[in-house]
């Protein structure tokens, strides 16, 4: 080992040394000067005052939208696209044209079976004339009346599979990006366009089998999304599945909203908020006001305490929480109105520690927070 790190090594150990010296006998002594032993500094916390505030029940729950008829448009038989007759987005009346296949052979074939309908019903109405003058026999004519039968069954069969060719609109609403081109050989099923009717649209969510007590029939619900942040949509709730997902434990429920203008589109994410029950009065606080333990949840409530000066105190209490609403959490037992209460600053106090209240900054305390854009 060289000289030179040797006093390289020596250096070191004198800083660290001199650290050490500083926290165990320096910084201590300095304390001790300025902080009499056993008086605790006091901390610095914001506060709230408890207050009252009417509550309304409510129930939230996730769900998707959908419409409440809806369907991609396909050709029940296959063929070349003659003609489209529709533009991709537009709206549609129920039996609307929006499709035509090639049906040139099928036409051609409907014309003969109509000629061999035409020409047993002549035979048939000849037959029958002559029955009466018995210059024919009844099997004869009962055989005419067979062949009419299967004539016009056949030409109604080759009828329907004309219609086939011309793909309607089964019901009215928008109609969806357009998925085929003219000239376009298309196989029976594949999609042509979808077709959705978007007023009003159904909501399918799952509530918790906790819940089914608050949720009925005709029962009146709030819809909000993301995309239109701010607005409420509002419906009722039309069905609730009679069977709850073993699996799950939670029931599906659909209800139905009102979509006038067409904004809300089906697949999209939204909460649903049911309101159950009369306005209720809580005790209300910001919810870092409370500290949750597995022994129970605490607040620290301030208190003036006299003693020569004026000071104050910081308490702990127990307190029974009831529901949440936004940044905000129901008190329902340990403290009363008008008690002043730490929101913020908690972690470093214990009973009896003196605090200094300092309002400046506040934590959140809105019922209903609304996201911010950044």
């Amino acid at each position: 080992m060289t000289k030179r790190m040797l006093i390289m090594l020596g250096a070191v150990g004198l800083v660290f040394g001199g650290i050490l010296v500083w926290q165990l006998l320096v910084k201590p002594a300095m304390m001790r000067k300025f902080i009499p032993v056993g008086v605790v500094p006091p901390q610095t916390v914001s506060t709230a005052k408890a207050e009252f505030s009417e509550w309304r029940g409510e129930f939230q729950a996730v769900g998707t939208l959908r419409a409440v008829r809806g369907a991609d448009i396909a050709s029940e038989v296959p063929g070349v696209i003659t003609a489209i007759h529709f533009n991709s987005g537009g709206e549609v009346r129920a039996g609307a044209l929006l499709v035509q296949l090639n049906a040139e052979s099928e036409l051609a074939r409907l014309q003969s079976l109509a000629a061999n309908a035409e020409l047993a019903e002549v035979n048939y109405q000849r037959n029958q004339k002559q029955l009466e003058i018995q210059a024919v026999s009844r099997a004869v004519v009962d055989a005419d009346a067979a062949n009419l039968k299967g004539a016009k069954a056949q030409l109604a069969e080759q009828q329907a599979l004309v219609n086939k060719k011309l793909v309607r609109a089964p019901f009215a609403g928008r109609l969806g990006i357009r998925a085929v081109d003219l000239g376009q050989y298309v196989t029976a099923g594949t999609k042509l366009v979808t077709l959705q009717t978007l007023d009003p649209v159904y909501v399918d969510f799952y509530a918790p089998q906790k819940s089914l007590g608050k949720i009925a029939l005709k029962q009146r619900i709030t819809l909000k999304t993301d995309a239109f942040a701010g607005e409420q949509f509002p419906g009722e709730i039309s069905s609730i599945d009679p069977k709850v997902d073993p699996a799950t434990r939670n029931v599906q429920v659909r209800a139905t909203v009102r979509n006038p203008k067409r904004t809300l589109l089906p697949g999209m994410f939204a909460t649903v908020t049911i309101a159950s029950g009369g306005p209720q009065r809580f005790i209300t606080l910001p919810q870092t006001a409370v500290s949750y333990n597995p022994y129970g949840d605490t607040v620290f409530v301030v208190e003036e305490q006299k003693d020569g000066k004026a000071s104050l105190l910081a308490q702990q209490k127990f307190v029974t929480i009831g529901g949440t609403r936004g940044d905000q959490v129901a008190i329902l037992s340990g403290i009363k109105e008008g008690d002043t209460v730490v929101t913020a600053g908690q972690i470093k106090l214990r009973s009896g520690v003196p605090v200094i209240i300092n309002n400046s900054i506040q934590p959140a305390n809105e019922p209903a927070p609304q996201p911010k854009d950044q």
